[in-house]
């Protein structure tokens, strides 16, 4: 994969990239990156990049010029998305990633100041993504958070395959309790299914839990489950226990 970041302030990326798993994608040549100073890209002598909104208002609007003109100088193919990290995008969720995932060259553009050239999001962007209902300064740490959730997902990124088919909201549910050694510690232990050896037991002790951490944490992400028959007699288990507890 390839991903360009367009952005005003470059050496943000740089600790972020250059670490942990995303410089281990690197190093295996899963993953090039590349940011993009648009500033350079600006058509005045101060490289002045935002100007006052037409009709009047507070702050400063990205102009198109310099997005236009850095967009010009990466190669792109008819698959490419460009990205705009934008707070009326659709919410960054974990489908999206995995959907990202798969494509082989992204492009986050990273504004900056109250908003951008209308233009800009009509005839560059492909994609308008959302990290949340709050306002941050920029789009950088927003598409930093993206990479991240995005590159993990790319076979071969992760030592073990196996390491994110269980993560939290992969299967639309919550992760299920996890534990290690020691098995006794402060006279807190670990449930005995664990230790069974009894993988089928395992299993469903685990799915179990899933359904209950995520009826209980986030209710919200059951409406789109396709609960079962089974599932449902878990919650309702699990009601009578907290009533007689």
């Amino acid at each position: 994969m390839k991903i360009d970041y367009l952005t005003l302030f470059p050496q943000m990326f740089e600790g972020v990239l250059n670490h942990s798993i995303l410089k281990r994608a690197q190093d295996k040549e899963m993953l090039q990156v590349n940011t993009v100073d648009f500033r350079n890209f600006a058509e005045n002598k101060h490289n002045q990049v935002d100007d006052y909104p037409f009709g009047g208002g507070q702050g400063m609007v990205l102009k198109p010029e310099p997005i236009f003109n850095a967009m010009n100088s990466i190669e792109k193919t008819e698959s490419t998305r460009v990205i705009l990290m934008c707070p009326q995008g659709r919410p960054f969720n974990q489908a999206i990633a995995q959907e990202l995932s798969q494509a082989e060259h992204l492009v986050f553009i990273c504004g900056h100041y109250e908003g951008y050239d209308e233009r800009i999001r009509e005839h560059l962007v492909t994609d308008e993504i959302s990290m949340g209902d709050y306002v941050l300064t920029g789009g950088e740490l927003p598409a930093m958070v993206m990479t991240d959730a995005i590159v993990r997902l790319i076979p071969g990124v992760l030592g073990n395959q196996q390491s994110h088919e269980d993560d939290s909201f992969q299967d639309g549910l919550l992760e299920f309790p996890q534990y290690t050694r020691p098995r006794l510690y402060k006279n807190m232990d670990v449930p005995e299914v664990l230790l069974s050896g009894n993988h089928a037991n395992i299993d469903q002790w685990r799915h179990e839990q899933k359904i209950i951490r995520t009826w209980e944490k986030r209710p919200d992400l059951l409406a789109d489950y396709p609960l079962t028959d089974k599932d449902k007699d878990i919650i309702e288990r699990y009601k009578k226990q907290l009533k007689n507890e």
